[in-house]
């Protein structure tokens, strides 16, 4: 077990909205075709001239002044991302300077696709637990509004702008990570990429005619593997958390699409009332949904004392996992 707590939780969604019948204007699809293959309603998009960073720096606030925890004593900054900032620094720094922390702590990006955060939640409370923290802020952004071809009608309806995040302490009583379980699969890389802009295939002239720096997914294969590689690392971590199904409060799952989460559920035979879903409300928001997530379920009072959790989630890479906590 990792003893902490998450003393605070934040989320930043953009003011624009878009709704499905507005995509229709400019697309051949229509309200009815997204809602019934994804469950989506509508999302948010972060405005051209404003940087992603902005985002992050806004939830991480929220959650700093719920728990209390004054910049400066900020030990350790984790952000979560598939597209950062920029390639190279990242976005850690960017959110760093924006909260204004003068006494240097460690911040680092972490990419494993729409499970980052996830796999985040475990390094920061791992690196809480050796010592090398006394607290940590994790937070999960995603600006994939400006990564998708929005003449690509099998991409573009799915993803929404966001940021959530989380200050985590360390707790003096039984509240903490339970049990954790991390997978990859490489042979399944292919699912969900943007092919250029990297050192395989730099930025041309050639690779933006063809549309290579936008997100490209073969969504029959996410929707079989998601499912199964949530249900193997939910299960897992549940019994390495030494814990059944049945003692699990709420189900967090990746708001990826409403079907693979009704099929998760189904699988895993887990009450359909314990599971959060905003999908309809935020679409996917990668690396960001579950904290944005969390976010509304705690400051609606659903969460409280002594909960236990599970957050899965599974995404680009293949990287999937699951974190049971004890709220």
């Amino acid at each position: 077990m990792i003893k902490l707590r998450v003393a605070g939780t934040g989320r930043f969604l953009p003011e624009r909205v878009l709704a499905n019948d507005d995509l229709s204007l400019s697309l051949d699809t229509s309200d009815e075709w997204i809602r019934s293959r994804t469950g989506i309603v509508e999302r948010r998009l972060l405005a051209p001239e404003t940087p992603p960073a902005f985002m992050g720096i806004a939830a991480a606030e929220k959650a700093l002044r719920q728990a209390g925890l004054d910049p400066e004593k900020l030990d350790l900054l984790v952000v979560a991302t598939n597209v950062p900032e920029e390639l190279i620094p990242g976005s850690s720094p960017f959110i760093a300077e924006g909260l204004g922390l003068p006494h240097e702590p460690p911040f680092f990006d972490i990419k494993a696709g729409c499970a980052g955060f996830v796999f985040g939640m475990a390094v920061a409370g791992a690196m809480m637990k050796s010592g090398l923290a006394r607290n940590a802020l994790l937070v999960g952004i995603e600006a994939l509004s400006r990564f998708v071809d929005w003449e690509d009608r099998k991409t573009c309806v799915l993803f929404g702008d966001g940021a959530g995040a989380v200050a985590l302490v360390m707790a003096d009583d039984d509240r903490g990570i339970l049990g954790i379980s991390l997978h990859g699969d490489p042979t399944k890389r292919g699912l969900l990429r943007i092919p250029a802009g990297g050192v395989r295939l730099p930025a041309s002239f050639e690779t933006v005619q063809a549309k290579k720096h936008f997100l490209e997914m073969k969504g029959r294969g996410v929707y079989q593997s998601a499912v199964t590689m949530m249900e193997r690392a939910t299960l897992e971590a549940t019994e390495r958390a030494g814990i059944s199904l049945a003692d699990i409060d709420w189900l967090l799952p990746h708001q990826a699409n409403l079907r693979i989460i009704e099929a998760l559920v189904k699988r895993l035979g887990f009450p359909r009332e314990r599971v959060l879903v905003n999908i309809d409300r935020v679409a996917n928001t990668s690396t960001a949904s579950i904290p944005i997530l969390l976010d509304e379920a705690v400051r609606a009072g659903k969460i409280v004392d002594g909960d236990i959790l599970a957050l899965t989630a599974f995404g680009a890479g293949a990287c999937y996992g699951t974190v049971i906590l004890r709220w």
